[in-house]
């Protein structure tokens, strides 16, 4: 490891993800983080829910069991709340949380666990909420701890008793990489959950949430909507419903809104006495049928879009199909406000659209890092998504590619953490579910460029499982050998490396570069930019005579298809600062290798990223030369301006005062040295665990400026 560019990394990420049933009326989310070291949501003491129901109906015998399972004097108790989507189970877990934080004075806890990346963040959250400290949360985060000992060892510690909630646990196989569902003897742990195999919850209590009796299905319309009909037409909508919770939700909101032309409950029958559609409800009315919930509210969604129809909003049905291609996470408003728009729906309407799902509570409005978003119901999105004519899903896909294409930076550069490019994860890895044919390639390039993104933000982790996840997408339906499937199995590698995997990095990138020469050339840009990687590992590797040879080949590649100009070329020269020993610096290119920073100064500019790095390398060579004066002069020019651009933690500012402590040390100035690798090492420790070997070296380095075995 060298004081260079390019043997540097460090800090968090994750892949958001979400799939399941949610419940119309409770509205999950989860929010990334203020800051570049938090990601998780805005808050665990408060059910991540949109709006209770008005009246929990029925529910009673549940609820009366769940109290007496959080008694003060009890606790190492796991309940399971099973039954199909939009069954109600959210709701009684959120009227369980509500009366014990309020009456009984317990600590309220509650994670979405929809997914892995929900799952983590919420817990990790957790054990912030209960004392876990900044270093250990961080280590956890980037995978070098276990996280979950950590959450539960602080869920042991806790002073005060607590209830967790893991609600839409949709995919209990994600509690078991880890060992995330325990109990503790402070608390009591509620799960809400679609899967009921007693195989998922060993010893846990489970409670089956079904339909509601008929009575109480009826007084949920009638809460919604009671000017709309009697309590017997209630009753006989709500039979025609299959009495779910989310189903009778959506039609009493649907009744509620009429002003101009109000429906009755006997009109809105009569429509579910239709053609098709009834069978579709009849199919789902057995809560213990092993038919496929989400057709439930397929009825019940198309009548209210019907309605959009004959009032002259055909808009909002488009702009739901065209929601329905993304994923039921946060979406930028930002993303729906582009003029690639106007090939689904008028971009003048748009907002008109918008407005008539949230008056109808298809969608809600919420803040995620610090973004306006739009978020939709899961149960919802698959409903529409599965009931989308088919001749209008090349326009969908082809719109929702382009629109996510003008979310990511065209160019992505390094710079700080932004946890609003988490954001768009989800959406790049739902289109690449749904989407097949000619435009699966494009949905992958922009997941592509928005990994390299996260790259070049630091965010390795969350880089290499959103390449990583995108190609396995893709490769269904374009193949293991497709261009695109290549480069995004590349860049995986690249960010593998960073989060030092060099095995697997050194496995991934060969295999994809021999490929990539085979198919399409040795100076294909695809293939040097695979050699580009691969030759950074090797160099972490100890195998350096191996990383000039295939850093020089990228060079001449590069040079070739792209030309001596071009920022990828002068990166891939700069490099070569880093890596050439003193003698074969001073003569590489006719000696005119150590005037490149002066060279990309012209070509780029003194703030491109790339001039900087060459800055950086430069000064290294400086200092293999011995002349310390001035590499001392020219890194910390470069570290003072990587602090301002990135901030103290990026993995290159580390990188470069590491070489910054090596040039004061070598100036007799050791304590100064001491002081500035004693804060590397500290930073490093804290982003990547003590035994990452960027830790280490750096540690290494401080060892020897203290024993006083270092020589320059």
């Amino acid at each position: 490891m060298t004081g260079g560019t390019d043997g540097h990394a460090e800090d968090q990420g994750r892949v958001y993800q979400s799939r399941g049933d949610q419940h119309i009326s409770e509205h999950h989310h989860h929010y990334g983080g203020d800051g570049p070291e938090h990601g998780g949501p805005d808050s665990v003491r408060r059910p991540a829910v949109g709006r209770p129901p008005i009246a929990l109906r029925d529910r009673g015998e549940v609820m009366e069991r769940l109290r007496v399972s959080v008694e003060a004097e009890r606790g190492g108790q796991v309940y399971v709340l099973y039954g199909m989507g939009g069954s109600g189970k959210t709701a009684v877990a959120c009227a369980l949380f509500q009366e014990v934080t309020g009456d009984q004075g317990r600590v309220g806890l509650w994670v979405n666990a929809s997914d892995r990346a929900s799952l983590r963040a919420g817990m990790l959250a957790v054990a912030a909420d209960r004392g876990a400290g900044d270093g250990e949360l961080l280590a956890a985060r980037n995978g070098l701890r276990p996280a979950a000992d950590l959450v539960w060892t602080y869920l042991d510690r806790s002073a005060e008793p607590w209830l967790l909630v893991l609600d839409n646990t949709d995919e209990p196989e994600i509690l078991r990489d880890g060992n995330w569902l325990r109990s503790s003897p402070r608390g009591t742990v509620l799960v809400t959950t679609r899967r009921a195999a007693a195989r998922w919850w060993p010893g846990a209590e489970l409670q089956y949430i079904g339909v509601l009796p008929r009575e109480d299905a009826a007084l949920v319309l009638r809460d919604l909507a009671p000017h709309s009909g009697t309590a017997e037409q209630a009753a006989r909508v709500a039979d025609r419903l299959g009495r779910l919770p989310l189903a009778l939700t959506l039609a009493g909101g649907f009744l509620s809104h009429q002003v101009i032309d109000p429906w009755t409950m006997d009109t809105y029958g009569d429509q579910l006495d239709g053609d098709e559609r009834v069978q579709l409800i009849d199919r789902g009315a057995d809560a213990l049928s092993e038919a496929d919930p989400r057709h439930l509210v397929g009825l019940t969604w198309q009548l209210t879009l019907d309605a959009f129809e004959a009032r002259g909003l055909p808009e909002a049905a488009a702009l739901l199909r065209l929601l329905a291609r993304f994923a039921a996470e946060p979406l930028p408003l930002t993303l729906l406000n582009h003029a690639d728009i106007g090939a689904v729906l008028p971009r003048a309407r748009t907002e008109t659209a918008l407005r008539a799902l949230l008056d109808q509570s298809l969608s809600e409005l919420v803040d995620a890092a610090g973004a306006r978003c739009v978020q939709s119901h899961g149960i919802l999105l698959d409903s529409v998504s599965a009931a989308t004519p088919a001749d209008l899903l090349p326009a969908l896909d082809a719109t929702a590619v382009r629109l996510l294409d003008a979310a990511v930076p065209g160019v992505p550069d390094a710079g700080p953490h932004d946890p609003r490019l988490r954001l768009l994860v989800p959406h790049a890895l739902a289109l690449l579910t749904h989407i097949g044919g000619p435009s699966a390639g494009d949905a992958l390039a922009v997941a592509t460029r928005l990994a390299v993104a996260l790259h070049r933000t630091g965010d390795y982790l969350s880089a290499w499982e959103t390449a990583r996840s995108a190609a396995d997408l893709a490769q269904r339906f374009l193949g293991a050998d497709h261009r695109a499937v290549l480069a995004a199995r590349s860049r995986a590698g690249r960010s593998q490396f960073r989060l030092g995997r060099y095995a697997e990095a050194e496995a991934a990138l060969r295999a994809v570069r021999d490929t990539q020469e085979r198919l399409f050339g040795a100076d294909d840009p695809d293939t040097t930019d695979s050699g580009y990687g691969l030759q950074l590992v090797l160099a972490n590797l100890g195998r350096r005579e191996e990383s000039v040879a295939l850093l020089r080949d990228t060079v001449t590649g590069r040079r070739s298809a792209l030309g001596p100009a071009h920022p990828l070329t002068l990166r891939a020269r700069a490099s070569l600062l880093e890596m050439l020993p003193a003698a074969e610096v001073v003569t590489e290119e006719g000696g005119t290798l150590l005037t490149l920073p002066s060279e990309c100064d012209r070509s780029l500019g003194p703030d491109h990223t790339v001039t900087l790095g060459a800055g950086h390398n430069h000064a290294w060579a400086l200092y293999l030369l011995g002349r310390f004066d001035e590499a001392d002069r020219e890194i910390r020019r470069v570290a003072e301006t990587y602090v301002r651009r990135f901030g103290p933690e990026y993995p290159i500012v580390l990188a470069a005062r590491q070489l910054l402590s090596r040039t004061r040390a070598a100036l007799g100035h050791t304590e100064e040295g001491i002081g500035l690798m004693t804060d590397v090492v500290e930073r490093r420790e804290r982003g990547l665990g003590p035994e990452h070997p960027f830790t280490v070296a750096s540690r290494q380095l401080l060892d020897a400026y203290r024993s006083g075995r270092w020589r320059p």
